[in-house]
């Protein structure tokens, strides 16, 4: 997937040709208590994971501190987002200027991912708590996000930065809104001003619900990616029901576990069945 200006912003191009996202997960940064590298072995592993990811067919990346558990709320310190833009700048030189490049910082930590997207010439962020209150394995996510967001990426003129947001963060309970369908999620998504949605199961490698896709599909013109539990058989069926894009991470890995290492034999699967789904449905 080209990121030529001339096709316009990201969100845009998931619209007009399905994505394939892959998930590179940073080890434990500095600080963090499984942190057992160097800033410069995260970096390392980070940018050649990346590129083995877009050699194999891969139309974007993102990268995501995952091995930072357990996690801040929404604020991280000064040396998780140096490092975290050190890989990022180590990651788009790795996969060349033209190919699309996210981030997330965990958890929540959202005006920290679009800084970083910013000084590092990235294409979108991964955010949590966009809309609504949830209660996190964090803590209490209990104020929404877009509004501070969007007033952040204006002011550091990040506008064509996109903001793909999870309608639902995982790992999080919502009994405080279960009278908010995934539907009126999706319409304040969209109202509030997101660029995309994200859909997910319940926790990281969980599948995602197909019918849960279905309805936001139905309900916004947003472009609908779906965010966690993607398997090789599962790809054809999240397409159907309106998923504009996949992120896959746990798939990629040793034993399907997203701790592991990239296992090739699954990488290939996950993309053969990526590939063979849009040429079925372009025949």
């Amino acid at each position: 997937m080209s990121r030529d200006p001339s096709t316009g912003r990201f969100r845009d191009r998931i619209k007009l040709q399905p994505t394939l996202i892959g998930m590179v997960h940073v080890r434990a940064l500095p600080g963090t208590p499984h942190a057992d590298s160097t800033v410069a072995e995260v970096v390392k592993h980070a940018a050649t994971e990346a590129a083995h990811l877009q050699a194999a067919g891969f139309d974007a990346i993102i990268i995501e501190n995952m091995h930072d558990r357990p996690y801040l709320r929404k604020t991280v310190g000064s040396e998780v987002v140096a490092a975290m833009t050190s890989v990022s700048v180590a990651v788009r030189q790795a996969v060349g200027p033209e190919f699309p490049v996210g981030i997330q910082i965990l958890a929540g930590a959202n005006e920290a991912a679009l800084a970083v997207a910013m000084a590092a010439g990235l294409d979108f962020i991964r955010a949590e708590g966009f809309v609504f209150a949830s209660v996190a394995d964090e803590g209490i996510l209990d104020e929404a996000d877009a509004g501070p967001l969007l007033r952040y990426r204006r002011q550091i003129q990040a506008e064509h930065i996109d903001i793909l947001a999870d309608l639902k963060k995982k790992h999080s309970a919502h009994a405080i809104t279960a009278d908010v369908s995934w539907a009126e999620t999706a319409h304040a998504m969209e109202f509030f001003g997101a660029d995309g949605v994200i859909v997910t199961g319940s926790a990281t490698g969980m599948p995602t619900v197909p019918s849960d896709v279905q309805q936001v599909a139905e309900a916004t013109a947003l472009p609908i990616l779906v965010g966690s539990g993607i398997q090789p058989e599962t790809v054809p069926t999240l397409l159907a029901h309106g998923a504009c894009g996949l992120i896959v991470g746990s798939a990629l890995k040793q034993g399907g576990h997203w701790a592991n290492e990239l296992d090739p034999d699954r990488v290939q699967a996950v993309v053969g069945a990526f590939r063979d789904s849009i040429a079925n449905r372009s025949a």
